[in-house]
């Protein structure tokens, strides 16, 4: 429901914050359904991402001023409102030249897609990615950062109507190759291994048998990781991958990776540093979105959750 509530009060360390655009991601909608690894006391305000402007802060504050920008440092604050007033230390200060619906959509989709291509395997420019769900805001944003990186990318998708404009789409975002989960069993891979090497590294959002299919690709001593479950069917991997291939399972989670790394700041930097680089240069954008405002979203969830949509909705 949409609810007026009353804006807490302003202590020394707060900030009081005017929510500008959110995101309903695929995480967002698991929350509201009970279905979430986390899920927050009720009641509570959903959006686990989004972008604000710094209103007011208390006296203690010494990292932000009015007119800053600032996203959530961590997940559960509550994006889906107008204003809100959070502690100091649960905000990030983004620089006032990123563009609005980059900053909206920073913290999962593309810090995701960065922390998967960085951390598991040392990936060399030339080198292959294979990535299913890669319609997905994740799965736009590994084509655009593994482009800048000099990495290859196989790209998977369901087979669909429209299927020849969404191959376009994302060969114009740098997909070397984009093939459906029917070819991924198909003679036609050995082609593509003529003109890059086979991957070391597979990110895997679906489950079930597009993950199964897309393993017997990897190379040896490959890893793959798991970051969503779409299918909803388990990971299934041949005994053959394990024993003869030796391959490695791995999984992956936005919101744990930043639960163990709030004292290092300098990777996050480092990171966020990257990603502010690549979208000043417009080497990575926003996925293509949908903007309404927000006493729309029911009409924003309900279309956020309709198959095949490659549209984000953002609430204004």
């Amino acid at each position: 429901r949409l609810k007026d509530l009353e804006i807490a009060k302003l202590g020394d360390s707060d900030v009081h914050v005017k929510m500008l655009a959110a995101p309903i991601n695929p995480a967002d909608i698991n929350v509201i359904q009970g279905t979430y690894a986390i899920l927050p006391p009720l009641p509570t305000v959903a959006g686990n991402e989004g972008v604000g402007e710094v209103l007011e802060v208390g006296r203690r504050v010494t990292g932000l001023k009015p007119g800053d920008r600032v996203v959530p440092a961590i997940t559960g604050l509550g994006m889906w409102r107008t204003q809100g007033v959070f502690p100091e230390e649960k905000l990030m200060k983004v620089p006032s030249d990123i563009p609005l619906l980059c900053a909206a959509m920073l913290t999962v989709n593309p810090c995701t897609a960065f922390r998967m291509l960085t951390d598991f395997e040392s990936l060399a420019p030339g080198d292959s990615v294979i990535q299913n769900a890669a319609n997905s805001g994740v799965g736009q944003a590994v084509i655009q950062i593994a482009k800048a990186f000099g990495f290859k990318t196989i790209n998977v998708v369901r087979d669909r109507p429209d299927l020849p404009k969404l191959v376009e789409r994302l060969m114009a975002l740098g997909a070397n190759h984009v093939i459906t989960e029917e070819m991924l069993r198909k003679p036609e891979m050995k082609e593509i291994f003529k003109s890059i090497p086979k991957p070391r590294l597979a990110l895997n959002c679906v489950g079930g048998k597009s993950t199964t299919e897309m393993m017997r690709h990897l190379q040896p001593k490959g890893t793959m990781v798991t970051y969503g479950g779409m299918a909803k069917q388990p990971v299934t991997v041949p005994v053959g991958a394990f024993i003869f291939q030796d391959v490695r399972l791995r999984g992956f989670w936005m919101s744990q990776w930043r639960k163990e790394h709030m004292e290092d700041p300098e990777k996050v930097n480092t990171m966020m540093d990257t990603l502010y680089r690549l979208m000043r240069t417009e080497q990575l954008t926003p996925p293509a979105c949908t903007q309404l405002p927000l006493e729309h979203y029911r009409a924003a969830l309900e279309a956020s959750m309709k198959p095949f949509t490659s549209s984000k909705q953002i609430l204004l």
